[in-house]
């Protein structure tokens, strides 16, 4: 797979990125909106009880996560964050024809598992910004974010164990699984940070399992719970894959290119990181000059002792370069082309017109955001 080097246009930080063709003409974006919030009004409830369990301080620690309280512990209504996961689960159960609400359980437990990973990602990045508020490891320290993160994982088996179901085990089942391939996502993301050279395919693998493999679950849980067949639950998955690759695209192009009031991380996020990103591996593939001298100047930054220290100006040329090898414009395109073949994956399952419709409008707005 060979990165186009087809010319790009020169867009500034702040862009809604990339462009997809229009939603299902059924639904608007009002109506996905409704979508979100129906899906964080069902599952915040039982999300706030399973906080409840957990011995203090975590659980404090963890409602200030979830943006409940504030630092100081007074309440909040922080962001929350925008709730694609607990949406795709309640969707998926109506895809298998059971009530909206069949998929709570599962909802709650991806979205445990989710912040799970963010308490950790967040600490191991050294990111202090999530939801434009400081992140938990910089309030509460580095062991209070492995602990909540650690417990929460528990938690969101236990909700789901609790149900006592063959349902439930098999739900259980492609979460842990879910799980262990997101572990294994941010494993190769952390070891690509590292490496000189990472290969387009490379850096697909890590995203499929770093963001894929949990929307991929949240698509499929529901329905299990709901006593959808295998076949079934496998073919949501394929949809959830391929949005969670389209999704990670745009990720990654905002963290390059993302206004920071929008994103709420620090201007250039993933080039401080010195991430492996699709971008970057794009523009680092293609050839040319361009291609040449950014990885003339990654060579010398992952030697160099002075990389906290740069100006703005220097990650802003190394976004340049990323930009004129066609990197940011071979990313566009593959959110478009993972966009597509996860519609196309929704015609290998039975459902209702509405609900196939929902499920087409998410991925479109999953694929044009500013956050």
């Amino acid at each position: 797979m060979s990165p186009s080097t087809a010319p790009t246009s020169t867009g500034t930080r702040g862009e809604t990125v990339p462009t997809v063709p229009p939603a299902h003409p059924a639904v608007d974006t009002a109506d996905v909106y409704a979508l979100l919030e129906r899906g964080r009004a069902l599952s915040t409830p039982v999300l706030r009880a399973a906080v409840d369990r957990l011995a203090p301080p975590m659980d404090t620690v963890a409602a200030y996560h979830f943006g409940w309280i504030d630092a100081d512990g007074r309440p909040a209504d922080g962001d929350g964050g925008k709730a694609v996961r607990p949406a795709l689960a309640l969707l998926s159960a109506e895809a298998a024809g059971a009530p909206p609400e069949t998929g709570i359980p599962g909802a709650v437990a991806v979205e445990l598992v989710h912040n799970f990973s963010l308490l950790h990602d967040d600490l191991m990045d050294g990111d202090e910004q999530r939801r434009h508020r400081d992140t938990v490891w910089k309030v509460h320290g580095p062991a209070q974010a492995i602990l909540v993160g650690d417990a929460l994982f528990a938690l969101a088996n236990e909700l789901l164990l609790e149900i006592g179901t063959v349902e439930a085990g098999r739900a259980t089942r492609r979460l842990t699984t879910a799980t262990r391939k997101l572990i294994d996502g941010q494993a190769q993301d952390i070891s690509y940070e590292h490496r000189e050279r990472v290969t387009v395919e490379e850096c697909l693998e890590m995203e499929g399992n770093k963001t894929g493999a949990l929307l991929a679950c949240a698509v499929s849980i529901g329905a299990v719970l709901g006593g959808a067949d295998d076949r079934t639950a496998d073919t949501l998955e394929a949809y959830g894959h391929h949005l969670g690759l389209a999704f990670q695209a745009v990720d990654d192009l905002l963290g390059i290119w993302g206004d920071p009031e929008a994103t709420g991380k620090q201007t250039w996020s993933d080039l401080r990181q010195r991430k492996k990103s699709l971008p970057v591996v794009a523009a680092l593939a293609a050839g040319g000059p361009a291609s040449r001298r950014l990885g003339e100047l990654l060579a010398a930054d992952a030697k160099s002792n002075d990389f906290e220290t740069f100006s703005e100006e220097e990650f802003a040329t190394r976004a340049a370069l990323i930009e004129e090898a066609g990197g940011r414009e071979w990313t566009s395109q593959e959110a478009r082309r993972q966009h597509a073949v996860a519609i196309e994956a929704l015609d290998g399952v039975d459902m209702p017109e509405k609900v196939r419709a929902q499920l087409v409008a998410l991925a479109d707005f999953v694929v044009v955001r500013k956050r």
